[in-house]
């Protein structure tokens, strides 16, 4: 196998969900690598497993909704860790919870959450994830039936469990997001995670007391009802990863379903608002 990659470093408007999007095509193909940038995202892939007709099925690329340009280049090696090191920065929540890579240092935070990195190593939502895992440590969630929907890299159902919430499902439609989640719980010496790949159709017939969903508004919108469906009475419904100016189609599909309003928290432009049923 060659120590070569073909390194693509795309620029993206709008970037959050331009970069989602983009990340989600380029996993189907035989990228294996994805940092953020400033601007967009940077892709790698193997030189072996690389030629030059690779982007012309990336439906986005033909997007009128994004102005998306790139450049290319080989990179003769390249050490992950290194990447890793320099894009994943540990999360300090209130200085109750830690969310580091292996190689950060262990903190005396209450608690402490290992997540090993791997490919998408660039989230770009520290904001969201952020005020979830605020959310949850200002909550008693001791014995509830938790679902973690768009679980990513499990954070907040490991969290949860640490809390005490249990039996916990974790759900995501990527693949990768499905694989790392089952080695992080792993990794966080978790038992009562179970890990599932898809989406809300798997949540029929379910009863949770606390979903978390942190995806975008879209997902959200459409899925709205599923999560309304599956809430046991008096449960609570978590919601993050939109922004400022999303608040009134969210909070209007929640109220029309008969969810209560109870907080809203915001990071820079990032939004997180809380329901109970």
């Amino acid at each position: 196998m060659s120590n070569s990659y073909i390194g693509y470093h795309f620029t993206i408007e709008p970037k959050e969900l331009g970069s989602e999007i983009l990340i989600a095509e380029l996993g189907e193909k035989a990228f294996e690598s994805f940092t953020e940038t400033e601007t967009g995202i940077d892709a790698f892939v193997q030189k072996d497993l690389w030629d030059e007709t690779i982007l012309e099925d990336i439906f986005i690329l033909q997007s009128e909704e994004f102005k998306i340009s790139y450049t290319f280049e080989e990179i003769e090696q390249i050490n992950w860790n290194e990447e890793w090191e320099k894009n994943f920065e540990p999360i300090d929540v209130d200085g109750n919870c830690h969310v580091r890579a292996p190689f950060h240092p262990k903190t005396d935070a209450e608690f402490d959450i290992v997540i090993e990195p791997k490919m998408s190593f660039g989230t770009g939502h520290h904001e969201t994830t952020h005020m979830m895992i605020q959310h949850l440590l200002d909550m008693d969630v001791a014995g509830l039936k938790t679902l973690d929907m768009g679980c990513g890299t499990a954070i907040l159902a490991i969290l949860a469990e640490m809390k005490g919430a249990q039996p916990i499902d974790a759900i995501d439609i990527d693949n990768w997001c499905y694989l790392n989640s089952i080695e992080n719980a792993q990794r966080n010496n978790c038992e009562h995670i179970s890990v599932y790949e898809g989406d809300a159709a798997l949540l029929a017939g379910k009863q949770y007391d606390l979903i978390i969903a942190n995806i975008n508004r879209n997902i959200l919108l459409n899925d709205m009802q599923s999560y309304v469906d599956c809430l046991n009475p008096k449960g609570t419904l978590l919601l993050s990863g939109f922004y400022e100016e999303d608040i009134p189609f969210l909070d209007a599909s929640c109220t029309e379903k008969g969810l209560t309003f109870i907080k809203k928290l915001q990071r820079n432009n990032w939004v997180s608002l809380k329901y109970n049923k």
